[in-house]
């Protein structure tokens, strides 16, 4: 289906030449005041040269425009994820329900056109459903070109001019994506998808997998998650990488037992990077069916848990990096790797910079895939669950440090009050506590209910990932801190697997509950913005993000108590200008006087110090990005929450 509303006028010429010079002085980021892909650029740096939004006049933003997503598709939204693209005075995203999609006008947010397809039982059934988290820009001499992938799972070719399909891409503008994949696959299964945004690197379209969350699977056989280049012009398949690797390719000998296969998943369910002039694309993998039991695919189990750099034009494997061997912590990679260009020793580098649920920054020569600073494999302790076989060892990255707490002692709970600590010490005697890395358990009525894990299975950092300044080679992301207990159960009412993540049976949830009084387990903060400085590996600063939840300001038990800021827990991205560290809250708050939102808070990027916030009406569900029309400077983001439809919300300084 496709709804055309017209177009309004471009940005006047005098101030593309204004945008021209101030884009210049970077070497990478954004250009020409626009934003023109998920991460501002190829590299996923979130970096934007400009300028005009600065520290003493942040507090002074207001909304320009608002565009709710509420009529895109038959059901109200209240999760938009999405991070718009702005390209020559207009916005396009994808959004609501059946991910529409759309483009706005940039200085407006006057609706230009629709574009969906209404795909039935396919997307119904499928496992990433929703509005998605964006799309992709090729500029092709015309009018531009804009790619998404539907709820099911076929990639759509737009002009980006009117939103009509490109009728030489695909059949009639469509790619399905459940086609030419080197394996069956039901379209009413139910069994794959994708909700990221397709890369376009050059003339190749890079197209990953995801999967329903794998927990409990139905059983040890599913889909995999295979990485394909599709021709930007026709559309047609260019290359495949088998994620999982076949009888004759490199890595199989790491899947014992012929776990090959039959085992599913180890998908790229985050977004990708490439870098043009090495002729490279880099992506970071999730792990392989189950993600809390490994017993039924014994072995190290490449590609999963992997960076890999593979050729643009070919998908031939340049080089990888596993982090994790024979995963069963859920600790996949969800998010971009980020390139960067940095002097070490007199000698310029170019790295490649991986965020990660564990807290780790993983930093490579994204040439060689030779680690920066030493990744050391240590020994690790075996698992106790039946019919499980861990890697003897594990990577341990040596720089930089972890960038959030690893591992469950004592020394990690809550201690707001007396009262509070002993109930805490009390909750845990009934699990397993240690370092990263510590095994899941079979979950025991008698104890333990679980292994106790930090950072959680989200992470750590989560999809929005990080964010790079190129002019001074500083890392920044934000990261949460939660925990999460792993117990396994055998159900075979539930999985043909010997054992999916559950509770012990007859444990009331009381008891099980990781929180005291309505208060986290662990100790503030719960959600921190760092500061590493990629040409040392030197964390520079931390500072906790967001204030702090009403229900810990207003507890009963805490009244009279100093409570430092603890910051917030969720799903943040940051963005990097020419003067700032933007990121909203996640969450709501409620005002003194009854008002319900968030802030949009802005950092020095030398210090982390706060200087301007600004009221948001609800937190943010997706990651920032800025540019510039008719000579303003403008922030927008996806925001909503349980009881705020979702929106874009756009910010400027008063005209």
């Amino acid at each position: 289906m496709h709804i055309h509303f017209g177009r309004v006028a471009l940005r006047a010429a005098v101030l593309g030449a204004l945008l021209a010079a101030a884009a210049g002085a970077a070497a990478q980021g954004t250009a020409n005041g626009e934003w023109r892909t998920y991460g501002g650029d190829i590299a996923n740096t979130r970096y934007a040269a400009l300028d005009q939004i600065t520290a003493d006049n942040f507090a002074d933003l207001e909304v320009a425009w608002r565009f709710s997503t509420a009529n895109l598709g038959p059901e109200t939204e209240f999760n938009l994820q999405a991070t718009p693209l702005m390209v020559d005075g207009v916005l396009f995203s994808t959004g609501g329900t059946r991910r529409a999609a759309f483009a706005i006008d940039a200085g407006t947010g006057e609706l230009l056109w629709v574009h969906r397809v209404d795909e039935g039982e396919r997307a119904e059934v499928s496992p990433r459903r929703r509005s998605g988290r964006g799309l992709a820009y090729r500029d092709d001499g015309g009018d531009g070109q804009i790619f998404y992938v539907t709820t099911g799972y076929r990639l759509i070719g737009l002009n980006a001019r009117t939103g009509e399909r490109l009728a030489g891409f695909g059949d009639d503008g469509i790619v399905d994506l459940m086609q030419n994949m080197d394996q069956e696959i039901d379209p009413l299964a139910g069994e794959i998808g994708l909700h990221s945004a397709p890369l376009v690197a050059g003339d190749t379209i890079v197209v990953g997998a995801a999967h329903v969350p794998g927990s409990a699977p139905r059983s040890m056989r599913n889909t995999k998650g295979y990485v394909r280049g599709f021709d930007a012009g026709t559309g047609a398949r260019k290359w495949i990488f088998h994620t999982i690797p076949g009888a004759d390719e490199y890595g199989n000998d790491s899947w014992l037992n012929d776990s090959w296969r039959y085992t599913g998943n180890t998908g790229v369910w985050g977004q990708m990077s490439a870098d043009l002039e090495l002729g490279i694309v880099y992506f970071a993998t999730e792990m392989p069916t189950n993600d809390y039991y490994g017993g039924h695919r014994h072995g190290d189990n490449l590609f999963s848990d992997s960076i890999v750099a593979v050729d643009i034009d070919s998908g031939e494997r340049l080089w990888h990096f596993q982090v994790i061997h024979h995963d069963v912590w859920d600790w996949d990679f969800p998010c971009a790797p980020i390139l960067a260009d940095v002097v070490m020793d007199g000698v310029e580098r170019k790295l490649l910079v991986q965020p990660s649920k564990q807290a780790w920054l993983y930093v490579f020569d994204r040439e060689t895939g030779e680690p920066i600073w030493p990744i050391e494999e240590r020994e690790m302790p075996p698992s106790d669950v039946p019919g499980e076989l861990l890697a003897r060892t594990q990577p341990f990255p040596t720089h930089p440090p972890a960038y959030d707490r690893q591992g469950v002692s004592e020394d990690d709970l809550i201690d707001f009050t007396p009262e509070l600590r002993a109930e805490a010490l009390e909750l845990v005697s009934n699990f397993r506590m240690g370092p990263i890395f510590t095994p899941p358990v079979v979950a025991d009525p008698e104890g333990p209910y679980g292994t106790l894990m930090l950072p959680s299975t989200g992470g750590g950092t989560n999809w929005p990932g990080g964010s790079l300044d190129p002019e001074t080679n500083i890392f920044y992301g934000y990261s949460y801190t939660r925990i999460v207990s792993l117990g396994l159960v055998n159900d075979p009412e539930r999985s043909d697997m010997d054992f999916i993540r559950g509770n012990p049976p007859g444990v009331p949830a009381p008891r099980r509950t990781l929180t005291i009084r309505g208060l986290p387990l662990v100790k503030p903060p719960w959600g921190r913005i760092s500061a590493i400085d990629l040409a040392t590996g030197d964390i520079l600063w931390q500072v906790p993000h967001g204030e702090t939840p009403d229900n810990v300001r207003n507890h009963p038990d805490l009244q009279g108590v100093d409570i430092p800021r603890t910051g917030r827990e969720g799903r943040v991205g940051t963005l990097i200008t020419g003067t700032l560290l933007i990121a909203g809250e996640p969450g709501t708050f409620t005002g003194p006087s009854g008002e319900v939102g968030a802030m949009l808070r802005a950092y020095d990027k030398a210090t982390g110090a706060e200087v301007g916030a600004v009221y948001m009406p609800a937190g943010v569900t997706g990651s920032p990005m800025t540019y510039m029309h008719d000579g303003s400077q403008h922030v927008v983001m996806a925001i909503g929450g349980p009881r705020h439809p979702s929106e874009l919300i756009a910010y400027r300084l008063p005209e």
